[in-house]
């Protein structure tokens, strides 16, 4: 047995004590999530009345030297209660730990999520506890499978790109317990958004919660990381976000968000005057894909900011009944209305000069119903990259703000990506972008400290 001790901090203790179905451990590195959730995880196993079980990691390599090995590990924690056979034995010939309990022995199959074919042979049948290492990098499919064939799911993660399949099908399913719940970031509150499913739990610890993290190896690991960078944002802050290639790094959501109720504070004490307002719309009505419908509304300042103040945005992937052109041009008019009265009149509107269809239906809708707006081909000869320089100006300025409800919008900023293989964005991730993009390009000359000649 080690000499370490499993040094619990109280909020660990919470998590030893809670009885949930599914349980999402996420956070910063080193904060102690994959040693107090094997823990738990053995412990449940020991309570399960059920036989097979499953721990996946990405190989048994890593199951081997992350999990099973290591300090404060497996063998460690449970000694002579614990065998692992990594050949296999007797009946079972794939990996496994055999677990001596009260209630006899139990089998816990070691699975490499990273090999499909093997973990496709692993699966069949029920089991009753599963413990997932890292699920943000798992194999979905894998997590698909091996999900609905267990009475308890454990899965840790660092946060990573927050457009991950796994987020939106798992993780954003689950949320804090109330008596933790401010502890966990902003930023990852409002990324839990989907429907909740019936006790799921997220957990969010940080280094504050490793009672057994030494601080000088503490100082080491912030030391040893770029601060600014995304891996930061990753692993030192704890929050989500593509670790490489993101278009707007610069943008941080500590600097760059507002709330509502502050612009609307600052322009009631003269602080902030509004010169300009305008709308964009983006649109693709695939169903079979996750293409969206993007509403922005934006407001320029006399101090030549670019304030993004309302969205609204629809998926045909997820609706019973798909948006059709003519559906789009009555809610494009409402969402510019309910902008208008709560922040001001854009009489001027861009629109996806590539959707004609759509076009025709707003300019039809104002000739039979009447409307304010008039409604304009996006001016897309400012070609993407020139877009996207003059939008990285105005975040470094301090001139692009985004107000916190435009959630849709702030997790785009956070994934638009460049392709890997070619110098240019990912087709990706980039609706609200586009929209936004439609509405300022037309007085770009009002937003930044430099103002443009001519």
């Amino acid at each position: 047995m080690s000499k370490e001790r499993l040094l619990l901090s109280e909020k660990y203790k919470a998590f030893l004590r809670c009885d949930a179905p599914v349980e999402f451990l996420e956070g910063t590195t080193a904060a102690g999530k994959t040693t107090v959730g094997l823990f738990k995880f053995m412990l449940k196993v020991a309570e399960s009345p059920k036989k097979l079980h499953i721990l996946a990691a990405d190989d048994t390599g890593a199951a081997e030297k992350n999990i099973i090995n290591k300090d404060l590990g497996i063998l460690d924690d449970f000694g002579v209660l614990v065998e692992y056979k990594g050949n296999g034995s007797g009946e079972y010939k794939m990996p496994h730990l055999l677990f001596h309990t009260s209630d006899g022995d139990k089998i816990i199959f070691v699975v490499g999520y990273g090999n499909k074919r093997k973990w496709k042979d692993a699966l069949g049948g029920q089991y009753g506890c599963l413990y997932i290492d890292e699920i943000n990098t798992a194999d979905i499919d894998f997590v698909r499978e091996a999900a609905m064939r267990c009475d308890y799911l454990m899965a840790t993660l660092n946060p990573d790109d927050p457009g991950l399949d796994v987020y939106k099908e798992y993780i954003n399913c689950s949320r804090p317990l109330p008596e933790w719940e401010a502890e966990t970031p902003q930023e990852i509150k409002d990324e839990l958004k989907e429907e909740p499913k019936p006790g799921w739990v997220h957990w969010f610890f940080s280094f504050a919660h490793n009672l057994g993290l030494p601080a000088e190896k503490l100082e080491q690991i912030i030391r040893n990381t770029p601060k600014g960078t995304k891996i930061w944002k990753n692993k030192i802050q704890g929050l989500r976000g593509k670790a490489t290639g993101l278009i707007f790094p610069n943008f941080d959501r500590k600097k760059h968000v507002v709330t509502a109720a502050w612009v609307k504070k600052q322009v009631a004490a003269g602080k902030l005057r509004f010169k300009k307002f305008s709308a964009g719309l983006d649109t693709s009505y695939s169903a079979k894909s996750p293409d969206t419908i993007a509403m922005l509304f934006q407001g320029i300042t006399e101090d030549r900011k670019l304030i993004t103040l309302a969205e609204k945005v629809y998926s045909n992937a997820s609706l019973d009944t798909p948006l059709a052109p003519s559906d789009t041009a009555v809610k494009f008019v409402d969402f510019l209305e309910h902008c208008r009265k709560e922040w001001g009149f854009a009489k001027d509107v861009y629109v996806d000069s590539a959707d004609q269809a759509t076009i025709t239906e707003l300019r039809k809708y104002k000739r039979l119903q009447g409307c304010l707006y008039n409604f304009w081909d996006a001016y897309k000869k400012l070609e993407i990259l020139d877009r996207i320089k003059l939008q990285l100006g105005f975040i470094e300025q301090g001139c692009y703000l985004v107000v916190d409800t435009c959630v849709e919008h702030l997790s785009e900023l956070d994934r638009y990506s460049w392709d890997e293989e070619k110098d240019k964005p990912e087709d990706k991730n980039d609706h609200t972008i586009n929209a936004n993009q439609y509405s300022w390009i037309p007085y770009k000359h009002l937003i930044g400290f430099e103002e443009e000649n001519g």
